[in-house]
């Protein structure tokens, strides 16, 4: 069994699993809750795997691998996203659901973390695909979901319409249990005002906290966003429209950087539906080298480990917005905070949806449903006051924002283990 210093003393090359649980083990033990409760947290409670047969357009029939991690139901029942893409691992899918209850538990939210994923690559798969493979997975995992068990939602290549053909092919197996069982619905199958704007709306809230934390006004700020799908494309208009100067964007084949300002709108109008646009250009750099252009702010929103040991002493920005999974590596956040750069974490910058999510879930539960304006309200009040409390818990107990973030989201489920009996 690998121990959590042998894990430290190991190369930087980590996966998401193990760097979440040393940050969980140093959470818990500033906290002073004993080892056993590490040993209860550091792996989700329950995780499956499943396989699901889908007929392709071509008359052949391709299997698909699955997964479904509940990290802990002790405050309440799970909930997260479910993700499509070529690389998911089991790993990541279970590192996933424990962000997602320090997400709910930064949040002061009656639920644990879940989070799915699907070993697939949409942008390679017809509608009618899609389709198939979405209810598939529905069908596959239908024992271990529903409305007081685990709820699903969008995430990482999955949408609206995904989320619609699961609660059609739930509603067929499950007639009493829906639709509060999924999250992330079109309007008018019972979703929420605000969804699709929420986890970038979170993002930007963190941007302007931190910006004041450290007298950066955001009118005029520059900021760089890596990532133009949905969470960076939404964070480069909210930005750009506030008055910030979008200096740099990029996607999975590229980066654009112009240090007079992008113009963001003409390229949201232009960008394909997988958040891809510098394919229409020809002076591209490349990701690398746009993380390490100067900035005020920079805003990773792709994929993990971004900012590494390699390249952290190379960052010029004065504050880092993770808008990703994991973009920054624990020993890069380290580098970072020696380097008096302001470190936003994911856990927090990334609540915006789980908010939404809940205030989904609610209206569901009560049918009674609220104004996009309500929604943006409760959203952003609940943003700021998690940032204060995470930011005056560093500053009061001399850590980063990172492990902050991991004591107040972990708090709730440790307690609620307790008076459960389970430690």
């Amino acid at each position: 069994m690998v121990t959590i210093d042998e894990d430290r003393a190991a190369s930087e090359d980590l996966n998401l699993l193990t760097s979440t649980k040393i940050v969980i083990h140093d959470a818990l033990k500033k906290l002073g809750y004993h080892q056993d409760m590490f040993h209860l947290l550091e792996e989700p409670l329950k995780s499956v795997t499943v396989r699901i047969p889908v007929r392709m357009d071509d008359g052949s029939t391709k299997i698909f691998k699955g997964f479904r991690a509940q990290h802990s139901d002790a405050v309440g029942p799970t909930m997260g996203g479910i993700r499509f893409h070529p690389k998911v691992t089991e790993d990541e899918v279970k590192a996933l659901s424990m962000w997602m209850s320090m997400k709910f538990g930064i949040c002061d939210l009656p639920f644990g973390g879940g989070k799915g994923g699907i070993i697939c690559n949409p942008r390679t798969m017809s509608f009618g695909e899609l389709e198939r493979l979405s209810r598939g997975y529905v069908r596959a995992i239908s024992q271990v979901i529903g409305t007081a068990k685990d709820i699903l939602s969008p995430e990482l290549y999955t949408n609206s319409q995904i989320m619609a053909w699961m609660l059609d092919e739930y509603s067929r197996l499950r007639k009493n249990d829906t639709p509060c069982f999924i999250t992330g619905k079109p309007l008018v199958l019972g979703g929420s005002a605000g969804w699709e704007e929420a986890g970038a709306m979170g993002i930007t809230i963190c941007v302007e906290e931190a910006a004041k934390r450290r007298g950066i006004p955001i009118r005029g700020a520059r900021v760089i966003v890596q990532g133009f799908g949905n969470a960076g494309g939404f964070v480069s208009k909210f930005l750009h429209d506030a008055g910030a100067i979008i200096i740099g964007i990029s996607d999975v084949y590229g980066a654009l950087y112009n240090p007079d300002g992008l113009p963001i709108d003409y390229l949201l109008d232009r960008r394909d539906s997988f958040g891809t646009i510098t394919a229409l250009f020809d002076n591209v750099m490349s990701n690398e080298e746009l993380l390490t252009k100067e900035c005020d702010i920079l805003v990773p929103a792709a994929v993990a480990n971004q900012i590494t040991a390699e390249n952290a002493y190379n960052i010029k920005a004065k504050i880092v917005v993770e808008a990703a999974s994991g973009p920054t590596t624990l020993e890069a956040t380290n580098i970072l905070v020696e380097r008096d750069i302001l470190l936003v974490p994911d856990v927090l910058a990334g609540a915006g949806s789980v908010i939404v999510s809940y205030l989904e879930w609610m209206q569901n539960n009560q049918g009674l449903y609220w104004e996009e304006e309500e929604i943006e309200e409760k959203l952003r009040v609940a943003i700021v006051q998690s940032f204060e409390r995470i930011y005056e818990l560093a500053q009061t107990r001399n850590v980063n924002m990172r492990l902050a973030s991991y004591m107040v989201g972990i708090r709730k489920l440790a307690e609620a283990s307790l008076y459960r009996g389970w430690i």
